[in-house]
């Protein structure tokens, strides 16, 4: 125990010479003060008195140098001074509470705008992935699909780059680790140690550092089915684009698959709802088909913001405009399941990245918006995509606007 008080003082700790300041400090307070007690001359007893200020003087700064020593220790590299740290996340933790329901990139998207806003952010994840690399990991090792999960994970993750690259590596040769992600493989092995898929995302959440929290929108290992407008059906997320028909309409089997608590508890909780961007028929609408979901959703007062996307899904939302995404959305629901609509208009997006995405068959949604306001509910008209290799939303003024939204109804109730 001796031994351990003394690394202490061992060279480079950094704080023997802060320790010795602070021993000085309370010298000069101890002896200014006991003069002052015994003193009799007036000037004596300003002497005194100046000499106990520089001796208080003196320990505030060993004190607070002491402080900063052992803070720096943990606080990671390049964020700052230790103030604006500090006023940073106290201003994070007082940000709205945002429940953001879906899956896939366009989650990740948004989750990765609005997490400069607040650390109060609840992601509501599908689980009815079947392809790629989550799919493989959900037959070999019976577990949930990871790879929508690890996407958000990395997006509200506060930690060092290298950490969110490992987590997004892709093994791009080595046999059965072909295609993989070592954040899937992660997620998979600690589901395999713990047990239990929730605690593999909560241990994950703390490597990663993550502002918020991750939760799949039910336990169960569900499959998603598509029936499409000539009658056939199909089951398996990954398929469902591939056949190429108008889809009537997609469910989960099995049916009636209970919402995890913790997935309801956020939504009664939020003060923000945020449904989409992403897939609609494989992303967003599947976790809206988990029993006590919809539900939730349709019964909380709070903004409910449906997030139109800004481009068509071959597939799935061939010639869909802005109306047609959200008819299929609350045919699924409810028409309570949302009040607000933001649709992306006014972009001028580079020809040649057009061409790109019209040789896939994906064309821009067109926003008609009166048709929206038709059906009652809001919209919020703005511009929205970042042109850069893909057409998607641009993080940054996409958490502008629902930032926007929320000061907007904030101020409406004062």
């Amino acid at each position: 125990m001796k031994l351990n008080f003394l690394k202490w003082f061992y060279p480079g700790m950094g704080i023997k010479r802060w320790i010795g300041l602070a021993i000085l400090g309370v010298v000069m307070v101890g002896f200014g003060s006991a003069n002052l007690l015994a003193e009799v001359f007036v000037f004596g007893k300003i002497v005194d008195a100046v000499t106990i200020s520089l001796g208080v003087i003196l320990i505030i700064i060993s004190m607070y140098k002491i402080l900063i020593s052992f803070i720096s220790v943990f606080l990671p590299k390049d964020r700052g001074d230790l103030a604006t740290i500090f006023f940073s996340k106290r201003q994070l933790e007082r940000g709205p509470k945002i429940v953001a329901v879906g899956g896939g990139h366009g989650l990740a998207m948004l989750l990765h705008g609005v997490k400069e806003y607040t650390n109060n952010i609840t992601a509501l994840v599908t689980v009815a992935d079947s392809g790629g690399s989550s799919g493989r990991l959900r037959e070999q090792f019976d577990v949930l699909p990871p790879g929508d999960i690890r996407n958000c994970l990395v997006a509200l993750a506060d930690s060092e780059p290298l950490m969110q690259n490992l987590f997004q590596f892709r093994f791009e040769d080595g046999g059965d680790l072909k295609g993989h992600n070592f954040g899937n493989l992660f997620i998979t092995a600690l589901t395999k140690v713990t047990g239990d898929f929730e605690a593999a995302i909560k241990a994950s959440s703390k490597v990663l550092a993550i502002r918020g929290e991750v939760i799949p929108s039910t336990l169960q290992n569900v499959s998603l089915v598509a029936e499409y407008e000539d009658g056939s059906i199909i089951q398996g997320e990954h398929k469902i684009p591939e056949k190429n028909l108008p889809i009537r309409k997609v469910s989960l089997v099995p049916g009636n698959s209970p919402a995890t608590e913790e997935a309801v508890r956020a939504i009664n909780e939020a003060e923000v709802i945020i449904l989409g961007p992403g897939s609609l028929y494989t992303s967003v609408i599947p976790n809206l088909l988990t029993k006590g979901i919809t539900d939730a959703i349709s019964n909380s007062k709070v903004l409910k913001i449906y997030i139109c996307n800004v481009m068509t899904q071959p597939g799935e939302t061939d010639g869909y405009k802005a109306s047609d995404h959200v008819e299929a959305l609350i045919s699924h629901s409810s028409k309570d399941i949302m009040n607000h609509c933001v649709v992306n208009i006014n972009t001028e997006a580079p020809k040649e990245l057009l061409e790109r995405y019209k040789k896939e068959q994906s064309f821009p949604v067109i926003a008609d918006s009166h048709r929206i306001k038709q059906m009652g509910y809001s919209v919020v008209e703005a511009e929205l995509i970042s042109a850069t290799d893909f057409l998607r939303h641009d993080p940054g003024k996409l958490s502008k606007v629902i930032i926007n939204l929320i000061l907007s109804k904030r101020h409406k109730k004062q």
